[in-house]
């Protein structure tokens, strides 16, 4: 067990100060800081100010926002995990080979973190990248990653979900996504019409290692132009199984 002095009780607020900041909430004052993280307000003060005086947070006189450099810390950590090393190759052949974008990413709480991508074109408004998160609940390598834990535990994640719509698409009944991802177990593989955004359409498998366990998800996203969304599965799932038995292979 971890000797409670060996931890750095400044290290654990300034990172818990960083992850207060959000896509949805990216100018927060001292006070939100506070309130977000249950760090008085002098500690989230003195915490935002290292930030800023380090160069990792702009300061406006109120309201402070991550600046690019702080990047320097997830895109690093990102970048040295061997398994987006192992992946980065087969995503750019399989991308050029269906000539759409292809991504790869891991399960963290409720979320996915893209960890790899090739892009051919782009189809979402936002720009996706490794260290991108996106809701688990209505993406399909999301729905992929939580079809592979026990079934009351990725019940408890949907019900901690925020299930707000994202459109008009959107699943919102808890009920109702636990249905989707048992097919996703029985199928091996998730397709999404236009959950995420309008007007896009993915289909996603997962990757094992060559123990069988499930270790990511790699998925293709592309314009909904086709008839029906299951059109996905005739036109894509030979090429994304193909990597995935390659991939199998090669990963532990």
């Amino acid at each position: 067990m971890l000797n409670k002095t060996d931890v750095i009780g400044s290290l654990a607020k300034g990172l818990k100060v960083i992850e207060a900041f959000r896509a949805e909430r990216p100018k927060l004052a001292i006070s939100d800081v506070s309130e977000i993280t249950g760090l008085d307000r002098a500690t989230a003060r003195r915490c935002l100010l290292t930030l800023h005086e380090l160069g990792y947070a702009a300061y406006d006189g109120k309201f402070f926002t991550l600046t690019p450099r702080i990047m320097r810390l997830g895109m690093g950590a990102l970048a040295a995990l061997p398994l987006a090393q192992m992946v980065q190759p087969w995503l750019d052949q399989l991308s050029e080979q269906i000539g759409q974008s292809t991504s790869v990413s891991i399960l963290d709480d409720n979320e996915i973190v893209y960890i790899a991508r090739a892009v051919q074109r782009r189809v979402m408004s936002i720009g996706l990248m490794p260290g991108s998160r996106l809701p688990a609940h209505c993406t399909s390598m999301g729905r992929v990653l939580v079809s592979g834990l026990p079934e009351a535990e990725a019940r408890a994640l949907i019900e901690a979900s925020d299930l707000t719509p994202r459109t008009a698409f959107s699943l919102t009944d808890p009920d109702e996504i636990m249905k989707r991802i048992r097919l996703v177990r029985e199928n091996g593989y998730a397709v999404i019409d236009q959950e995420v955004e309008s007007g896009l359409r993915s289909i996603a498998v997962p990757l094992y290692g060559s123990s069988g366990r499930m270790v990511a998800a790699l998925n293709t996203g592309v314009a909904a132009v086709q008839a029906e969304a299951g059109d996905l599965i005739q036109l894509y799932l030979p090429a994304l199984l193909k990597v995935q038995d390659g991939l199998r292979r090669v990963l532990r």
